[in-house]
């Protein structure tokens, strides 16, 4: 490799695998509540995950994307973002949403295939995007809700998530294009997991790091360890300051590694080996953080004993929730796609409508 790609970027870990405390703590860190809440968030996701790809695997959802060893990016993430800033998120982002303020049965609605899903209750989170799956367009629906942003004079910014694989979509680089042209209040969040799909992150892009792809459009770009949420928290922070006041756009790449596969329609032992991974849960960030506030005095196993019984009601109670919904009717299929009905779907809606009608006063019976 070229020494001129070899660019010194910014590289950002405070608590070490084995959650040692590398240097001096950050001010805001030294907050026993704020770390409780870190913790918690990320137990609470693993265990709704556990439970999302139960429910898949039991025909009770469609393929769900876990989030496996990656809740400590989108905790630090969500804990950070204003309720007045706008999340465009990727389809990996359960975590991110949790903290926000979406609701663990409207996530399983979305995976249920349920537009509902996307119509959040929290107003804290009522102008977040739903889950992108086309990967990296979100980046560019990022740079427009920027752009309303500045437009308008507001301090508020976009946040918006993807994999390490997107940053190779043209999608990506042109948002990352037009956030550096403009100046966008945009911060870009990739979970480096080291694996798209199947094709590992060292065969994907010949960069030596993703996050110096922000360099040749003109704004940061920086490296944190993905799996120590107080690194990401610390970052995070700056980056959205940073936006939120003029600055512009910032780009985060959080290393991390998925643990478990891609999405449930996914096998990954087929391609990558058991060491890898085995080696990855060394690293992985509850663990990590468990660890530091055990040393520290903040935590203990009835501690953990009874987080993990809140926590596992709270799925439960969501899980109730979500099966409890009903069906919508057949109409509800049109109702999620246009602002203003084109004259070529009308009869078909009024139809679908007059047919409910029908089925409610008894004029259907039998068909």
């Amino acid at each position: 490799m070229p020494d001129s790609l070899k660019l010194p970027l910014p590289y950002t870990r405070i608590l070490d695998p084995q959650g040692r405390l590398l240097d001096g703590l950050p001010a805001w860190a030294d907050d026993p509540a704020l770390l409780a809440r870190l913790y918690r968030q990320m137990v609470l996701t693993r265990l709704f995950d556990q439970k999302a790809v139960a429910l898949q695997r039991t025909g009770r959802i469609g393929t769900y994307a876990p989030t496996l060893g990656q809740e400590a990016i989108g905790v630090a993430v969500g804990a950070l973002m204003q309720a007045e800033d706008v999340l465009v998120p990727y389809y990996r982002d359960t975590a991110v949403q949790l903290m926000r303020g979406v609701r663990m049965e409207e996530i399983l609605l979305y995976w249920g295939g349920d537009e509902r899903g996307s119509d959040y209750v929290d107003p804290a989170v009522a102008q977040d995007f739903p889950l992108c799956v086309p990967i990296a367009t979100q980046a560019l629906h990022a740079c427009g809700v920027a752009s309303a942003f500045k437009i308008r004079g507001e301090h508020r910014v976009a946040v918006t998530t993807c994999g390490d694989g997107a940053t190779s979509k043209g999608d990506f680089l042109e948002a990352l294009n037009v956030a550096g042209a403009w100046q966008l209040p945009v911060v870009f969040v990739v979970n480096n997991n080291q694996w798209a799909i199947s094709v590992p992150r060292r065969i994907q892009c010949g960069a030596p790091t993703l996050a110096q792809k922000a360099l040749g459009a003109g704004f940061p770009g920086e490296q944190v360890d993905g799996n120590d949420v107080l690194a990401v928290y610390a970052r995070m922070q700056v980056a959205l300051e940073r936006a939120r006041h003029g600055k512009g756009p910032v780009l985060l790449e959080c290393l991390s590694y998925r643990l478990g596969d891609h999405t449930t329609a996914d096998d990954a032992t087929r391609y990558r080996s058991a060491e890898e991974v085995k080696q990855a849960w060394q690293e992985e960030p509850i663990k990590r953080l468990q660890a530091f506030m055990v040393a520290q005095g903040l935590w203990d196993e009835g501690r953990e004993q009874a987080l993990i019984g809140e926590c596992q009601a709270l799925v439960q109670q969501a899980v109730e929730a979500f099966e409890g919904a009903g069906q919508q009717p057949p109409e509800a299929a049109l109702e999620y796609v246009y602002a203003q009905w084109p004259a070529a779907l009308a009869e078909q809606r009024e139809m679908l409508l007059e047919r409910a009608a029908r089925r409610q006063g008894g004029g259907e019976h039998g068909q």
